[in-house]
């Protein structure tokens, strides 16, 4: 019996006693033999500095020659994971989460294509590769679509937001809702009844925030139309709109209007030379620049017919240096000001910024699952991660010594943390156990284990 329990425990890997804090909040979700395997996953994906698979996830934890490597599978094809909602709890204690709760969320929505081929991946479609094309190069690719919600966190050690994920869903090609026998959700058809944005929105709301939250809706709407949400304000770019309905005469005879006179279209607004600019400089633009943009701003009435009218405030915007070409943003928030409005909507390409830092630091696209139950759960899971990562190294610089620095060269000048350099402290800490041992007393050199030094050097030889 005695014997029995020390084979046991000399089977359990080696996790970072850190690490059971960082995931304490995810215990309730998960039975004890889930959530041992699970620990060893989440402690892998952070580590391995190449693709994201079981396999590596082992390697990197130094499970490599251990029997019984098809339970971690089985965990994500098979296991009873925990809610996607309580990603939301977690990012709420983030840095910056008391600020968001106070002043109302910042909420991005957005799809990415993740790049996957193989008959057995029965989701994916053809679609159009966003960050291949240009305005004049079409790309089309084989892959997934995913519909993510990220929220838009001031971070203190980068010195600016960040979009941090908390739900991501799969949003399937025609083929298989067709294979499915369902009714196809186009990701392009935002505002329409069923639509899955609309979905996750009301899905992946924040406990606590959902009357104090702002969602910034972007792609292609349907018909130009704005995102409709009963209780959300969106901001996004299209073609306009009517005037409000005019005022009801004493006596009146008949059914209220709905629209007023049809207001003129942005490219008139734009050339008539009777419109009054007003000047504003942006301190959050593209790239953490500095831009001096003109805009022009309006409220109107957007109507449809068969949906009901929908107060929005029109923003049009020039560059008076003629090198961007003039934009139209669209808001159902009345009360929010213009500049806010552009702040808010230049804050919504930090979604586009954590897609290529998840694909190149946590090797989204990487993965090798071909059971449906695994693919709906690992990507969403990476996303996630991306947002622990950022929490975890916030919390390493407020209660440690710790500091999350840039990491500049000669070729490279870097003023800034980024994401790489969040996730490089992590790994200091999950590779750096406090059960060091220095050889004899002042001295500089420490013992490690030789199992932990094994996984240095094999890590470090396989990480190409």
């Amino acid at each position: 019996m005695t014997q029995n329990r020390i084979e046991s425990a000399t089977e359990q890997p080696a996790v970072p006693a850190i690490l059971l804090t960082w995931l304490a909040g995810f215990r309730p979700c998960f039975t004890t033999p889930v959530w041992n395997h699970i620990l060893v996953l989440v402690g892998g994906a952070v580590l391995a500095p190449g693709k994201r698979t079981v396999t590596q996830a082992l390697r990197v934890m130094g499970l490599a020659d251990r029997p019984g490597f098809g339970r971690y599978h089985e965990a994500l094809n098979r296991g009873t994971l925990g809610r996607p909602r309580r990603g939301a709890s977690i990012v709420a204690a983030s840095p910056g989460g008391a600020v968001a709760q106070r002043r109302g969320w910042v909420i991005g929505i957005d799809d990415t294509i993740e790049r996957r081929w193989g008959g057995k991946i029965r989701a994916r479609g053809i679609y159009r590769d966003a960050v291949r094309s240009s305005h004049g190069h079409f790309v089309k690719t084989s892959g997934l679509r995913w519909l993510s919600l990220a929220v838009m966190l001031p971070i203190p050690f980068a010195g600016q937001r960040w979009a941090l994920p908390f739900l991501t869903v799969l949003a399937p090609s025609a083929r298989w809702s067709e294979a499915q026998r369902r009714r196809h959700k186009a990701v392009d058809r935002l505002g329409e009844t069923g639509d899955p944005a609309n979905q996750t929105l009301a899905a992946g709301s924040p406990r606590g925030c959902r009357r104090r939250q702002r969602f910034l809706g972007i792609g292609t709407h349907r018909r130009g139309a704005p995102v409709r949400l009963s209780d959300h304000q969106v901001a996004s770019r299209r073609q306009l709109v009517r005037a409000g309905p005019p005022k009801r005469r004493k006596g009146q005879m008949g059914r209220p209007a709905l629209k007023g006179k049809r207001r003129p279209k942005l490219n008139a607004v734009l050339a008539d030379r009777k419109t009054v600019w007003t000047s504003v400089t942006l301190t959050e633009w593209y790239g953490g620049q500095t831009r001096k943009l003109e805009y022009v701003s309006r409220t109107a009435v957007w109507y449809h017919s068969g949906m009901p009218p929908a107060a929005i405030r029109w923003v049009l915007v020039r560059d008076p240096s003629g090198q961007r070409d003039a934009q139209a943003f669209l808001c159902t928030d009345l009360d929010l000001e213009p500049t806010a409005i552009l702040q808010r909507f230049v804050c919504r390409w930090r979604i586009e910024t954590t897609f290529q830092e998840v694909r190149q630091h946590l090797g989204v696209e990487t993965q090798r699952q071909w059971s449906d139950l695994a693919i709906l759960r690992t990507t969403p899971a990476l996303l996630g991660l991306y947002s622990l990562v950022t929490v975890w190294a916030h919390g390493l610089t407020q209660k440690s010594s710790t500091v999350v620095l840039p990491h500049p060269a000669a070729w490279y000048n870097k003023h800034q943390p980024t994401f790489s350099d969040a996730i490089a402290a992590v790994r200091r800490v999950l590779w750096s156990p406090p059960s060091f041992s220095t050889c004899r007393s002042g001295s500089e050199s420490i013992e490690i284990p030789v199992t932990l030094l094994n996984r240095f050097v094999e890590t470090l030889c396989l990480a190409a």
